[in-house]
């Protein structure tokens, strides 16, 4: 595995695994982490498409016009996901059995998306409006990789509740991978898809401090939360998750301004974002089932963090009152 230094469309000059190819020239393939392969489908919808290669293993020049850019950040994003799990959870992968995804870049024409896909445990990523601004930031590869951590464990089904905890564990965890990377070019905040700027006016996807800020997300329970489309009913787990992180009101982050409301009145003392990965990755292993609610995950992750801190504990309390805050009681 060679370790190079490449220039990516959103997250700057990073360290990316290569491996030397035995007909000469490099291929981008990460022997370090389970031989993740980066394809170009070269606006193909089906198949892995070509396994970008490089003679002198000089990779992407920080354009959507020069085609290995867009495959850099996917590695990127790729490797970095790996990283996070592993640090934080001591997770071998996204199944955690050592074995690579595949990301697929350049998918058909100016395809605004990016997705997961459990039957060929692989990423794709689209290139947006115009095929000039590709889905491939940092926080939408965890997104959308962390879709297939939640397959591998506790299977939350895609309508409803579930639908939006599985929506939401992505959100989770692709901030969480954000913030690791401790990317100068990509810091970490409690935006979702700031970089691709999906709306085409600068604005993120979501917001987990105050989730209604997109117009459509919930920022609290009810008992229509279940009706709304699954990326809209992940704001109330989204606004637990920041309030057990950093608490409500008023707070800067990385030079980001948040000013997170509670549905009470309350206020909340944040754990630290640490503590709540923690929480919410053991609830998602352990307890979490297909068909958990707002209600049961409430209840696995207080047990989560018994499990971790003890019943009774300054962390099982901010859970309980986290929840609370958004109306799940």
């Amino acid at each position: 595995m060679q370790l190079v230094d490449r220039e990516v469309v959103h997250s700057g000059t990073v360290t990316l695994g290569t491996t030397a190819s035995s007909s000469g020239g490099f291929d981008l393939v990460d022997g370090g982490r389970g031989g993740h392969k980066t394809y170009d489908l070269n606006g193909g919808t089906s198949g892995t498409g070509a396994l970008f290669h490089d003679a002198d293993d000089t990779w992407g020049d920080g354009t959507a016009a020069n085609r290995q850019t867009a495959a850099v950040d996917a590695a990127y994003g790729a490797a970095v996901t790996w990283d996070f799990y592993k640090s934080a959870f001591n997770r071998n992968g996204i199944a955690g059995d050592g074995r690579a995804a595949y990301s697929r870049v350049h998918y058909g024409n100016a395809y605004v998306n990016a997705f997961w896909d459990d039957t060929c445990f692989c990423m794709t990523y689209g290139d947006g409006q115009g095929n000039v601004k590709p889905l491939t930031s940092l926080d939408v590869a965890g997104h959308e990789m962390s879709h297939g951590l939640t397959a591998a464990t506790a299977g939350l089904k895609y309508s409803r509740e579930s639908g939006g905890l599985n929506e939401a564990t992505s959100d989770i965890f692709g901030t969480s991978v954000e913030f690791f990377a401790n990317n100068s070019s990509d810091v970490g905040d409690y935006l979702i898809g700031e970089k691709i700027d999906i709306n085409g006016n600068g604005t993120p996807l979501r917001y987990m401090d105050k989730p209604s800020k997109d117009g459509k997300s919930a920022d609290y329970w009810s008992r229509n939360v279940g009706r709304l489309d699954v990326h809209y009913s992940s704001g109330v787990a989204n606004h637990f998750f920041y309030l057990l992180s950093e608490g409500s009101g008023a707070k800067t982050v990385n030079g980001v301004s948040y000013n997170s409301p509670t549905y009470d009145g309350s206020t909340v003392t944040g754990i630290g974002r640490a503590k709540a990965d923690q929480i919410w990755y053991r609830a998602l292993s352990t307890y979490f089932t297909s068909s958990t609610d707002y209600a049961g995950a409430r209840t696995g992750t207080l047990k989560a963090a018994s499990d971790l801190y003890g019943a009774g504990s300054a962390e099982y309390n901010a859970v309980a009152a986290a929840w609370k805050a958004v109306n799940v009681n």
